[in-house]
C-alpha cells in the first residue's frame, strides 16, 4: 500500500525549503488578505504543514488564541523550528476526529489540506462541529494539475519511468478542483453562505534545480521512487530539471499556478 500522504522523514525539510515558497506561499498571502475584516478570537488551522499559513496568521489575523494542527507529527516539528512564536499551540491531530470540544473556534483554515482527507466530507462536519454560531471556514485546493503547469510538468516526467505502475501521490492533492463539487461537499456538512474563488498566482523558485528538488524529493512521491528503485532518484531529478529549464527557466523560474478558495459560515 502506498503512503500517498506520509509527510516524514527529510521530506518536510525539502518541501517547506523547495516547494513552499513556490506553491505555498502566494496562497498563504492571497488567504490571510481574506482574513483582514475582524478579530477570530480562537483561531485553529487543520493540516498546517510546515506553518506557511500560520505564520502569516500570527502577524497579520486579529485574535487571542492559534491552534495549528496536521496529522504528520516530522511537518509540525518543521514549522516549530521555522515558526518562532511562542503563543501559537502546535498539535498533531486528526482532521477525522478533532479533540476539541464542540464550539471551540471562530475560524478554521485550512489550505491545501482537505484533498488528503480519507472522508471529505467528515472532515468538514468535523470542522463544522468546532466552530461557534457564525464562526467560519476558509480552505483551498489546487484546481486541476495541468494548470500548475512545471508540477504538471515534473509530473509527467515521474511517471514515464515506471509504466503501468506510476506513483500515485500527484493524483491526490489535485483531485478536488471541481467548484461545483467544493460548494456541494460544503453544504452538505452544514455551512452556509459558501463562496468559491478561482484564484491565480504564479510561482517562483530560484532555479529549476531547486524546483525539481521539491518535486522529486519534496513530497510522498520520493518514497513511491525509493520503493520501486532507489537507483533513479537522481536521474529522475535531473530529467524533471532539463525539462524545467527547456519549458521555463534555469534561474529565477516563474510559472502559472491556480486554486479555488472556499469560503463558508456555521
Amino acid at each position: 500500500m502506498e503512503k500517498t500522504a506520509a509527510f516524514a522523514g527529510s521530506i518536510p525539510a525539502n518541501y517547506e525549503r523547495y516547494l513552499g515558497p513556490f506553491l505555498f506561499e502566494p496562497y498563504a498571502l492571497d488567504l490571510v488578505s481574506r482574513l483582514q475584516d475582524k478579530k477570530y478570537p480562537d483561531i485553529l488551522e487543520i493540516a498546517c504543514g510546515t506553518g506557511r499559513v500560520t505564520a502569516h496568521l500570527a502577524k497579520s489575523v486579529k485574535h487571542d488564541t492559534i491552534t495549528a494542527t496536521d496529522l504528520n507529527p516530522d511537518m509540525i516539528k518543521t514549522a516549530k523550528e521555522i515558526v518562532k512564536d511562542d503563543k501559537i499551540k502546535w498539535m498533531p491531530a486528526d482532521a477525522m476526529q478533532l479533540p476539541f470540544d464542540d464550539d471551540s473556534f471562530d475560524l478554521v483554515v485550512m489550505q491545501f489540506g482537505i484533498m488528503f482527507f480519507p472522508d471529505k466530507e467528515q472532515g468538514l462536519k468535523e470542522a463544522y462541529r468546532v466552530l461557534r454560531h457564525g464562526g467560519k471556514l476558509i480552505f483551498s485546493t489546487w484546481n486541476k494539475v495541468e494548470t500548475v503547469k512545471a508540477i504538471h510538468e515534473g509530473r509527467l516526467v515521474i511517471e514515464s519511468y515506471f509504466g503501468e505502475d506510476p506513483p500515485k501521490f500527484y493524483s491526490v492533492p489535485f483531485s478536488m478542483y471541481d467548484d461545483r463539487e467544493l460548494t456541494t461537499i460544503a453544504r452538505r456538512a452544514g455551512f452556509k453562505n459558501i463562496t468559491t474563488t478561482l484564484v491565480k498566482k504564479e510561482g517562483h523558485s530560484p532555479s529549476a534545480s531547486d524546483l525539481a528538488k521539491g518535486i522529486v524529493e519534496g513530497n510522498p512521491v520520493y518514497m513511491a521512487i525509493v520503493e520501486r528503485n532507489a537507483s533513479l532518484v537522481n536521474t529522475i531529478k535531473e530529467h524533471v530539471q532539463k525539462v524545467l529549464t527547456e519549458k521555463f527557466s534555469d534561474k529565477d523560474l516563474r510559472s502559472p499556478l491556480e486554486a479555488w478558495v472556499v469560503e463558508g459560515v456555521k
